[in-house]
């Protein structure tokens, strides 16, 4: 008999007190040994439509919803004794009739409306009252037998067909998640997505949409496992759509993509653990943008790998700074020395003093080394002359690079000579050192936020990996791009056409908050080998309250107003933890510090280990918002000149960077929205920014 448990087990789990999960837990083991709970209170649930419902009890008042067939025992749900009863009693567990999928069906307890006749007072001269018109329905394009090959339930049918825009909402909350999803695609898109066939005659637990939601433990320390870590469902179940990629061979260089909250960093981790454990030799890098992202990931690897001593050892979790620090290291025996930006502006200045030149302002030459001359790691003018200067429209001729090039390339000599170097002159350093080596310190790398890589650290992680099907998988989503400018990672070597997937389903933001974002990007994003990332059709799997847009008269009456809604969503039972606010630079965070205040609550600044975060609120940069969730944020400070940042705007030494730093700073404002899963508040004093009126309403 197989030990399942279902997804809905884990998420009443995390509603219940520390002491009443730990309670659980003992009798969760205790059921996994003995499946007859010979040692256990069982009872039968009479008032339950499927007869195979048993209540277990765990406490005075806790009990354990199973579900018992001569071939299986699943572990369903678990709450104080009436609500646990309540679930059972409105619930059966079925095979779809088309699907072959195994589904925990909601029972459709149908209400009849009676409708009162209105009264009418007599008038003299009666007026014809209006009548609104009907609201149309969204799915008059389809039939039962289209609802059924997408995993309707057979009780649904009837409502879904006659639901309006407003109503689907609420009826896909009680549907299964692979029909709520093909349902809001087709709201959205006008494509029903069609399933594979799937044999009726497989096992109803086998099929690719039950595995999304029931999980054989195959033994103690598995359950174990996922017991821990109750709040993170992607440790135990997967979409069909990330299961495929991870498990997927690729001959190449692979990339995972999609919007905010569709999962590319779980399908990472993931990836992680099964080269662990698929190759007994394998040295997994394990790579992001930035110390705390990856010291999140670091924390998360240990719930995949039920470590004995011999997986974990053999992956790096760092930085792409990080571990070119390190390797840097390793080959020179000593860290390091980074050049400040004041040292590559000093550099500058003396060489167009030495040269002459003026013809060019220094916010321009030092624009084209930082994005073009160290982005780029030219070294030659002959280099120089071919690069293609994507992003920027002050076009340079081949007298004109000539001319500069003396300039430029002194500024390099310069800090040479002063023992100092760029992060691109460190990574380059690496990547010389093991580029022909036969020997490389890893033999797979995965990327996480892969599309802020730029030029050096491409070339890098190409170069200390081995040359082996599946060495290099990227996940990223170009709509999150805020640091690097785009470039073709084709002409570096790393081709992912043929080897690239979209996910679309969110899980992580609500429908509401996904929908309002989304109006920040285009539908379609293109990237510089052509591959486009198309973002229309992504759905959301749960629904919230509408985003809230405020515009104040002053910074206290942000601070004010931005408090009282902290305040009540932590009366509503948010914990502080659990909520974040974001500002666009440090000098911002005053205002955000004083709305939590006005909250009564205690501040965290968000540093290298936000995770512990001692019941504070999390207040933070949008940069550093990334990687993170909570399920409430506010992203707040949004006023006129702060986003987009002017003092930023007014360093572009042209009308192609200025468009680059427009598009970016409306990026970073769609990452800080996106963090939050339930409730979102954006916020700025009038005059506020133009992002507003792109994102919905305001009050």
């Amino acid at each position: 008999m197989h030990f399942r448990t279902a997804d809905t087990f884990f998420k009443a789990l995390g509603r219940l007190t520390a002491q009443e999960q730990a309670q659980v837990k003992i009798t969760v083991f205790d059921l996994q040994r003995d499946q007859g709970g010979s040692g256990l209170q069982m009872h039968r649930i009479d008032n339950s439509k499927d007869p195979n419902f048993w209540s277990v009890r765990v406490s005075r008042d806790i009990r354990i919803i199973v579900h018992k067939t001569a071939s299986s025992f699943l572990v369903c749900f678990v709450a104080h004794h009436d609500d646990a009863y309540a679930w059972a009693e409105r619930r059966r567990i079925d095979r779809h009739p088309t699907t072959g999928a195994a589904q925990i069906v909601e029972i459709r307890e149908r209400v009849i409306e009676i409708k009162m006749p209105a009264v009418v007072p007599a008038v003299a001269d009666f007026a014809e009252p209006e009548v609104d018109e009907p609201e149309p329905v969204i799915f008059a394009g389809l039939d039962h037998q289209d609802l059924l090959s997408v995993g309707v339930p057979e009780d649904w049918i009837d409502d879904v067909l006659a639901a309006t825009e407003a109503r689907f909402l609420d009826i896909a909350d009680h549907l299964p998640g692979e029909a709520a999803e093909a349902l809001l695609e087709y709201a959205t898109v006008g494509i029903l997505p069609r399933h594979g066939t799937w044999s009726l005659q497989t096992e109803p637990f086998e099929h690719p949409d039950a595995q999304r939601r029931f999980r054989v433990m195959e033994n103690r320390e598995e359950l174990a496992r996922a017991l821990d870590y109750p709040w993170d469902q992607w440790t135990v179940f997967l979409h069909p759509s990330q299961r495929s990629v991870v498990e997927r061979e690729f001959a190449g260089p692979a990339r995972v993509a999609g919007s905010a909250g569709t999962g590319k960093t779980v399908v990472a981790l993931h990836r992680t653990a099964r080269l662990l454990k698929g190759a007994p030799g394998s040295r997994v890098l394990l790579t992001t943008f930035s110390s705390p992202l990856a010291n999140r990931l670091r924390a998360k690897l240990p719930m995949l790998a039920a470590d004995d001593g011999r997986l974990l050892p053999r992956v790096t979790v760092r930085s792409w700074e990080g571990i070119a620090r390190e390797l840097f290291t390793l080959i020179n025996g000593h860290e390091p020395r980074v050049a400040r930006s004041g040292q590559v502006a000093s550099a500058l200045k003396a060489a167009m003093a030495a040269t002459g030149l003026q013809d060019y302002s220094e916010r321009f030459l030092i624009s084209e080394w930082t994005n073009a001359i160290d982005a780029w790691q030219i070294r030659s003018l002959d280099a120089y002359q071919a690069v293609r200067r994507v992003g920027r429209r002050s076009r340079l001729g081949a007298r004109q690079r000539e001319q500069l090039w003396p300039v430029l390339d002194s500024v390099r000599q310069t800090l040479q000579r002063q023992h100092v170097l760029t992060w691109s002159m460190i990574f380059e350093q690496v990547a010389d050192h093991y580029r022909d080596k036969s020997a490389k310190p890893f033999t797979h790398v995965i990327v996480d936020e892969a599309q802020d890589l730029g030029v050096p650290q491409l070339r890098m992680l190409s170069a200390i990996m081995e040359d082996r099907p599946n060495a290099l998988f990227l996940a990223g989503d170009l709509g999150q791009r805020i640091f690097r400018e785009p470039f073709s990672w084709r002409e570096l070597g790393v081709d992912v056409r043929g080897r690239s997937t979209t996910l679309k389903v969110n899980y992580r933001t609500s429908h509401q908050i996904r929908q309002a974002a989304d109006r920040l990007l285009p539908p379609a994003i293109r990237d510089a080998d052509g591959i486009e990332e198309e973002r229309s059709g992504t759905v959301s799997i749960f629904n919230g309250p509408e985003p809230i847009l405020c515009q104040c008269e002053s910074e206290a009456t942000e601070a004010q107003t931005v408090g009282t809604w902290l305040a009540d969503s932590l009366a509503d039972g948010i914990e502080p933890d659990e909520i974040g606010v974001f500002v666009r630079h440090e000098a911002l965070l005053p205002r955000a510090r004083a709305a939590v205040r006005n909250a009564g609550a205690a501040v965290m600044e968000i540093s290298d280990r936000p995770e512990q975060t001692n019941g504070r609120v999390s207040v933070g940069t949008m940069h550093m918002a990334k990687g993170l969730e909570f399920k409430a944020v506010v992203v707040m400070a949004c006023d006129d000149e702060e986003l987009p940042l002017q003092s930023r705007m007014e360093t572009a030494a042209d009308s192609g960077e200025i468009e680059e730093i427009f598009d970016t700073e409306r990026r970073l404002f769609y990452v800080a929205c996106t963090r939050a899963r339930d409730r979102l508040m954006v916020s700025g004093v009038e005059p506020v920014s133009d992002f507003f009126a792109d994102f919905g309403d305001t009050d």
